[in-house]
C-alpha cells in the first residue's frame, strides 16, 4: 500500500480497537465476564451484577497505567504519563462491589481486549504489572499514609481474541495463595488475595469448552457473523437485551472490522505478490500466507486466496498454507 493507504488502514484499525473497547465496556458483557472469572460473583445473577455491583460507568481508554507520584484524592480519572513509554491507557477499568459475609467488599477491575497473543513478552507478566500498578495507585485515592487495610482487591482480565491453538477455549487464573513451608499458620484470604490475572482465550465451535462466556465473546467479536446474527445470539442464548445504543456500537464494530479486514487483505496480497516477483513464487506464497494469517483464521480461505493469486490448484495451495502457517 502507498503511504496514504497505510494511514487510512492505521486509522481504521484504531477506530476498530476503540469500538471493541466500547462494546466490551457494556455492563451486561462485563457482568458475564466477571461472573465467569471471579468467585465473588458465582452466586449472583447477570442482572444483579450489572445493575447492583458494577459501580457508575466503566472508563474506556481514559485511565493511564502509570500514575503520577503526587498523592490524589479519591478518583479513578486522573492522568498519569511515562516519559519513557508515553501514555499507556487501560482498555476498560471500573469499580465493582461484591457480596460478602459482612458488608460488600470493593474491587477495581481492568479488562483488556488483546488481538495479538505473542507480543515478544509473556502476556501474563503484563497482566501482573497492570495489577501491581492498580494496587500502588490506590495510595492517595483509597488510603493515606499507612492505612493498608483499606487496599482494594484488583483484577486484570485479558480477552485474547486470537490465541494459539493450545490456548483456545480456555480461562486461566493467576493469583496469590497462602503456602505453609513450616507449621500451619493462616491468615484471612481477604488480606492477601488482592491480585488476580485472568487469561480468557477465545476459540471456535467444535470444542466442549465453547460455552458460556467463551461462546459469548467468540460470537460478539466474530469477523464473519453479521450484526443481526450477533444480536440474536446475545438475546436468545445469553438473555442480553441490546439497547439501541449498544446495537449501534456492535454494528459499527462489525463495519470497521470488515474495513480493516479488506485493507489488511489488500496489503497482504500486495506484499506477497511483490516479494513473489522479487524472490520467486515460493517466497511470495510464504509471504502471502503469513500476511493473510493475521486476518483469516480459516486455512481454507487463505488457501483459496493463494490459489487465485498464484494460479495454483486448491490442493497445491492447501499444501503451501499448511507448510507456512505459523501456530
Amino acid at each position: 500500500m502507498d503511504q496514504d493507504a497505510n494511514v487510512l488502514h492505521d486509522s481504521q484499525s484504531q477506530a476498530y480497537d476503540a469500538a471493541c473497547k466500547r462494546v466490551l465496556s457494556e455492563k451486561s458483557i462485563l457482568a458475564w465476564i466477571i461472573k465467569s472469572c471471579l468467585d465473588e460473583y458465582r452466586d449472583c445473577s447477570i442482572q444483579e451484577i450489572a445493575e447492583k455491583y458494577i459501580e457508575s460507568q466503566p472508563q474506556v481508554g481514559e485511565v493511564p497505567v502509570l500514575p503520577d507520584a503526587v498523592p490524589r484524592i479519591h478518583g479513578l480519572d486522573t492522568e498519569d504519563k511515562s516519559t519513557i513509554e508515553g501514555t499507556v491507557l487501560y482498555d476498560v477499568r471500573f469499580r465493582a462491589a461484591a457480596p460478602s459475609d459482612g458488608k460488600p467488599i470493593g474491587l477495581i477491575i481492568n479488562v483488556e481486549a488483546q488481538n495479538k497473543y505473542h507480543t515478544g513478552y509473556p502476556l501474563v507478566k503484563r497482566g501482573i504489572y497492570y495489577c501491581s500498578r492498580m494496587l500502588s495507585a490506590q495510595h492517595g485515592t483509597e488510603f493515606m499514609n499507612s492505612e493498608y487495610g483499606k487496599i482494594k482487591k484488583v483484577c486484570s482480565i485479558w480477552i485474547c481474541l486470537h490465541p494459539p491453538k493450545y490456548r483456545e477455549n480456555t480461562i486461566t487464573k493467576y493469583r496469590i495463595v497462602e503456602e505453609n513451608l513450616v507449621g500451619a499458620a493462616h491468615e484471612n484470604a481477604v488480606d492477601y488475595d488482592l491480585l488476580s490475572v485472568f487469561m480468557v482465550c477465545v476459540g471456535g465451535p467444535g470444542n466442549k469448552n465453547h460455552t458460556g462466556i467463551l461462546r459469548l465473546l467468540e460470537a460478539l467479536f466474530s469477523e464473519s457473523l453479521p450484526p443481526a446474527e450477533k444480536k440474536k445470539i446475545l438475546q436468545d442464548e445469553f438473555d442480553i437485551n441490546m439497547s439501541r445504543a449498544f446495537e449501534t456500537e456492535v454494528s459499527e464494530m462489525c463495519n470497521l472490522s470488515q474495513g480493516v479486514w479488506e485493507k489488511g487483505m489488500q496489503s497482504g496480497m500486495e506484499k506477497g505478490m511483490e516479494k513473489g516477483m522479487e524472490k520467486g513464487m515460493e517466497k511470495g506464497i510464504q509471504a502471502l500466507v503469513l500476511s493473510l494469517q493475521k486476518f483469516l483464521k480459516d486455512k481454507a480461505l487463505v488457501a483459496k486466496e493463494v490459489a487465485e493469486q498464484f494460479g495454483l490448484t486448491q490442493e497445491a495451495a492447501a499444501k503451501s498454507v499448511q507448510q507456512y502457517w505459523k501456530n
